[in-house]
């Protein structure tokens, strides 16, 4: 644990035990997430599930990147995770990211995966906003996920019918926010 790092948290007027929790909460939902879409890409097939099998495999290998940058945070912050891999899915922020009953059915698959983007992008701008001027590294943590996410919620919601995102999928690059995190 970084003691100084804490307390300086603590000084700004954080309650570090209650962010620790977020944190946990959002990695054990990063990770749950990067599980689940590795079976709902299992399972985009066809013409229609193709079409979007890419940006489903860029979303889920960004959400286990994001689960790899937030572990050192919750250490660094004198967390830890819970040691029960069931525990630790179900503390997740976010519930899970299952399959529809119907797995050839594309649009029941992109309501699955753009309803994980928003619970995402609800959790990250709420530590954003819990750490603004006085967390910085949380927060830029924090924030370098929210672009990410929002990226992804943009992407399913656009493959919807609900608008053109403005946002393209990247090409062979992930995590271009969050991979300063990462080194």
């Amino acid at each position: 644990m970084a003691k100084v790092t804490r307390k300086m948290v603590e000084d700004a007027g954080v309650d570090v035990d209650h962010l620790i929790e977020l944190l946990v909460k959002n990695a054990a939902a990063e990770l749950t997430t990067y599980y689940y879409y590795t079976i709902l890409r299992a399972n985009l097939i066809g013409l229609d599930g193709e079409t979007v099998k890419e940006i489903a495999e860029t979303a889920r290998i960004e959400d286990r990147n994001h689960f790899e940058a937030l572990v050192p945070r919750i250490y660094e912050l004198g967390g830890k995770l819970p040691e029960n891999m069931v525990d630790f899915h179900n503390v997740s922020g976010c519930p899970p990211a299952s399959l529809p009953p119907d797995p050839t059915d594309t649009m029941a698959m992109l309501k699955v995966l753009v309803e994980a983007e928003r619970c995402a992008v609800r959790q990250y701008t709420h530590i954003c906003n819990l750490t603004a001027g006085k967390d910085h590294r949380t927060y830029d943590l924090a924030l370098s996920i929210l672009n990410e996410e929002i990226e992804h919620e943009s992407w399913f919601s656009e493959f919807m019918g609900e608008g053109p995102s403005g946002h393209f999928l990247r090409r062979g690059e992930t995590s271009p926010f969050v991979s300063k995190f990462l080194r």
